[in-house]
């Protein structure tokens, strides 16, 4: 079930499905706000206009595209944010990743698909903000009702989905995560995503975390098998 009243922002320049989300988004309960040019949006969403639960952006948009949208976001913001795209290469779907969505739904599209993965994402969210707590490693703590993580008191900026990894594995130290199980912490609407993809977000996590903590390589790489977390290890693994 969707969380009553959350804020969806849709920004597709294309009329007729720009429409198509907001009225299959607004039946499923929630408000819709909508916008055709990325440079709009991006003005509302970062100088206070208005508040948003999740993003939902297409990529080849007038002036400011979605990408460049995203990665200007993020400066600001981790609400969740998910592509809605004609591009299907998979250089684009690792790049939106990279510059932190959360999702990427090609077109054709189903509408019903749209608001299924609308609604896990805000699922994940608020379990995520159930609780706040360092989680037995010193030095870091992860707060996921802010989804904020801090390393030797200084903040270090995640994307939702980096987050969620992060945490998964932080709450399992010395486990070792293959990449299918990590798909499986990260996201909950069952698609599929390739092992390349959970590279990428474990490469992003570790270069965030060694910019504040340079000796230290906190996640490990299980050669042929996935990562584990060890808190405790310095030396940096190939």
């Amino acid at each position: 079930m969707s969380q009553p009243q959350a804020h969806i922002v849709v920004v597709e320049d294309e009329v007729e499905i720009q429409q198509l989300v907001a009225d299959y988004l607004q039946h499923a309960g929630f408000q819709v706000t909508t916008f055709g040019e990325g440079d709009r949006a991006l003005t509302a969403l970062t100088e206070g206009a208005l508040e948003a639960d999740l993003v939902i952006l297409d990529i080849m948009l007038p002036g400011l595209d979605g990408l460049e949208l995203c990665q200007s976001l993020r400066q600001h913001s981790q609400v969740p944010v998910v592509f809605l795209t004609a591009r299907h290469d998979e250089i684009d779907r690792l790049l939106g990743l990279r510059l932190g969505a959360d999702d990427y739904i090609c077109k054709p599209f189903s509408p019903r698909e749209v608001v299924a993965r609308v609604e896990a994402i805000l699922r994940r969210q608020r379990w995520l903000s159930s609780s706040a707590a360092e989680q037995g490693t010193p030095g870091l703590l992860l707060d996921p009702a802010a989804l904020k993580v801090k390393l030797d008191n200084q903040a270090i900026e995640l994307t939702p989905v980096e987050f969620r990894l992060l945490q998964t594995l932080v709450e399992n130290p010395g486990r070792v995560f293959r990449r299918d199980q990590l798909v499986n912490a990260a996201y909950d609407d069952y698609r599929v995503v390739s092992d390349r993809t959970i590279d990428s977000h474990i490469k992003n996590i570790r270069l965030k975390l060694t910019q504040v903590r340079a000796e230290q390589q906190f996640i490990q790489s299980v050669y042929g098998v996935g990562y584990r977390f060890e808190p405790d290890i310095s030396t940096v693994s190939p």
